[in-house]
């Protein structure tokens, strides 16, 4: 059985959120030191030492949850961002918002998924902040969790153009403009069909 584990191909989906998730995090860190930045319950006192690609690796190996789940955290984490723009993703907060908003859409899409505590191991942080972080979050969130199969096929095509956008030189210019130094979210207006950036003055 480990050995099956280990000849599993990791989904392209975790490549694409742990670019478009580092670019954000590189965005708002330099931003930060321009403009002054809140402090949430999701930011920790220095930054991880793992990188967000083998962070997402990790619980995707160890969480045993079906790759559809990452893209409902990404939806998770834009809606987040969007109701919560005084609280960027950044290098201080993106590993805790990642493991709680994969956490949750576990539980909303998955049949069967480990607890909280399992979670908590996977994520190298303590079950009582886990729980606190889910509820945080949820509350964060405004409690939206149902994801449309339109808005699903909307976020699975903006991350395969997101990797689109890793190989120079771009034909256009990538959908998230890292040039200018504001607090950058990865937020789309669900309203419309297409992605839209929106940017926290």
């Amino acid at each position: 059985m480990a050995e099956l584990a280990e000849t599993t191909a990791m989904p392209k989906v975790i490549t694409f959120l742990s670019s478009l998730l580092q670019r954000v995090a590189e965005s708002n860190d330099l931003s930060q030191q321009l403009y002054p930045q809140k402090v949430s319950i999701f930011h920790g006192l220095s930054r991880p030492t793992i990188s967000i690609q083998n962070y997402l690796e990790r619980i995707f190996k160890y969480a045993n949850c079906s790759p559809s789940c990452f893209v409902v955290a990404f939806v998770y984490l834009d809606r987040f961002a969007q109701r919560q723009s005084c609280f960027p993703i950044n290098s201080f907060n993106v590993h805790r918002l990642l493991i709680t908003s994969v956490l949750i859409s576990v539980k909303f899409m998955d049949d069967i998924y480990y607890n909280n505590a399992f979670y908590a191991k996977v994520g190298g942080i303590s079950t009582e902040e886990m729980n606190l972080l889910e509820v945080d979050f949820l509350f964060g969130s405004g409690f939206q969790l149902n994801v449309t199969p339109t808005m699903f096929h909307t976020y699975c095509s903006y991350l395969q153009r997101e990797m689109l956008t890793r190989s120079p030189p771009p034909a256009v210019d990538p959908p998230l403009n890292m040039a200018r130094l504001q607090k950058t979210h990865c937020c789309f207006n669900e309203d419309e069909s297409t992605h839209q950036k929106q940017l926290a003055v």
